[in-house]
Parts: structure tokens; sequence; C-alpha cells
């Protein structure tokens, strides 16, 4: 049994947008949602495509919050750094809409940045991609502390 996305994505509240994972190997990962009528994020009965970006990342954060699980660490906080060629096929997406969101690694650097191919599906319909890069630091407490410096 796959466990509750709260156990692997940092995320809380509102800001927590996938709802669940649908499967996972060692280096990719499906997740599901349903695109929610949140005044955050919903102007005029609609949510913009570009939140297909939070919709990735928070799915890559599933994936390595899936790995930690399974080596028995903790799951650590991670920093988007940017996403690469972002494509919406579609200029916006309905409340209520059932969105599957696939990512699977495609680089791992030993200094904690990685990179991702990611892509959002509607009713099997390719709706979004991009590539996005991510950091996740040894210590994120005291990466965040130097930067204050």
């Amino acid at each position: 049994m796959l466990p509750g996305i709260e156990s692997l994505v940092p995320h809380r509240g509102r800001m927590l947008l996938v709802d669940r994972v649908v499967s996972h190997e060692r280096d990719a990962v499906v997740c599901e949602l349903a695109v929610r009528d949140d005044p955050l994020f919903c102007r005029s009965g609609r949510v913009g495509a570009w939140l297909g970006i939070e919709y990735m990342a928070q799915t890559v954060a599933a994936l390595i919050g899936l790995r930690a699980r399974e080596s028995g660490e903790p799951v650590k906080i991670g920093l988007l750094l940017g996403a690469r060629r972002y494509t919406a096929h579609v200029p916006d997406f309905a409340p209520g809409d059932c969105l599957r969101v696939e990512a699977s690694q495609v680089f791992q650097g030993d200094n904690g940045l990685a990179a991702f191919d990611a892509r959002v599906l509607r009713d099997g319909n390719l709706v979004a991609e991009a590539t996005l890069s991510a950091y996740q630091p040894a210590d994120v407490d005291a990466f965040l502390k130097g930067l204050n410096e």
C-alpha cells in the first residue's frame, strides 16, 4: 500500500495540491489530483495552466519522499530551482478536473542537484510538460541561514 501524500510532501493546508500517489518505481512516480475551486488560484471559474509547474513540483517531492521513506530517512524539504521548456497545451484547468501527473528523474548530482521530466495529463491527453530542476541540501536550515548572512 502506498503512503498518504501528507507523509511524503512537506506542503500543508491549501498549499498541498496533489491528492495521492498512484504508482512509483525507483526513478518515477505518478500522482493524481482534483483541481480545486480555491480562490488562492481560481479566477473566474478557471485555474491558470501555470499552476501545472507546482503540480509537477509536488509530484517530484512525492518521489523524493518515497525514496526517503524506503531508505528509513526522514522526508526533507527540497527547493524548486526552475522549470525549463514549460509548455502548457491548454490555457487553464477547470475545478473538478482530474489530473494525472507523471515525473521521472533524468539527472542526480552528488551535490543534491537533480532534474526531472514531468508532464500533466487530463483524460489521457497531455496538457503540460517541463523539465524541473531541484536542489535538496543536506541541511536545509543551515542552507537557508547561509542565504541570509
